[in-house]
C-alpha cells in the first residue's frame, strides 16, 4: 500500500471513531475517575475506569473537543477492557512514545490497536495534546485506583523514613 492510501486508511478509522464513539457514556459505579481539560484549545474528558479484582472491565467517558481528541478515546476504550491497570500503563507508555517520536514510531497495532492511526500526528506537536488527552486521563484514574488500593497507613501519617 502507498503512503497515500496508508493516510487515507489512517484518516477514515479517526473519523469512524470520532463519530462512533465507543465507550461514550459515563457508566455510574466506577473505580476511578479523572476529568482533563487540553488547556491550549478547551478539549476535555472525564474518563471513568470500571475495574474488578484487579482487571479493568471497561472505561467509560464523555467530553467535548475535536475529531482527535474524540477518536482518541474512543480508540483506548477499545484496547483496555480485561487487562491490568499496569498493562493499561504499558499502553499508554507505548502510545506516549509514538506521539513523541516525531515520526519515527509508527505504534504497534497488537499494543495499541486503531490508535496507531493517530502515528501520523507526532508530526504536528499542537495537537499531540489533543491526541493524549483520554490517555492522560486514564494514567491519572489507574494512579488514583492504585492510591485507593493502598491507602496510607494511620499509624505512620506525620513520620518520615
Amino acid at each position: 500500500m502507498a503512503g497515500d492510501d496508508f493516510r487515507e486508511l489512517y484518516q477514515d478509522v479517526l473519523l469512524d471513531h470520532s463519530r462512533e464513539r465507543h465507550g461514550y457514556a459515563l457508566l455510574p459505579a466506577p473505580s476511578a475517575e479523572s476529568h482533563q481539560r487540553n488547556r491550549s484549545c478547551g478539549d476535555e474528558i472525564t474518563l471513568r475506569v470500571h475495574a474488578r479484582e484487579g482487571i479493568v472491565d471497561c472505561l467509560s467517558w464523555t467530553g467535548q473537543g475535536c475529531a482527535i481528541s474524540q477518536a482518541s478515546a474512543s480508540m483506548l476504550c477499545d484496547i483496555t477492557g480485561g487487562l491490568t491497570p499496569r498493562e493499561c500503563g504499558l499502553r499508554v507508555a507505548a502510545f506516549r512514545a509514538m506521539l513523541q517520536s516525531r515520526g519515527k514510531d509508527g505504534g504497534d497495532s497488537d499494543v495499541l490497536g486503531d490508535a496507531v492511526a493517530l502515528s501520523g500526528v507526532a508530526l504536528y506537536p499542537p495537537r499531540i495534546n489533543c491526541a493524549m488527552l483520554a490517555w492522560v486521563a486514564l494514567e491519572d484514574a489507574l494512579n488514583s485506583l492504585d492510591a485507593s488500593a493502598h491507602p496510607p497507613d494511620p499509624s505512620t501519617a506525620g513520620t518520615t523514613k
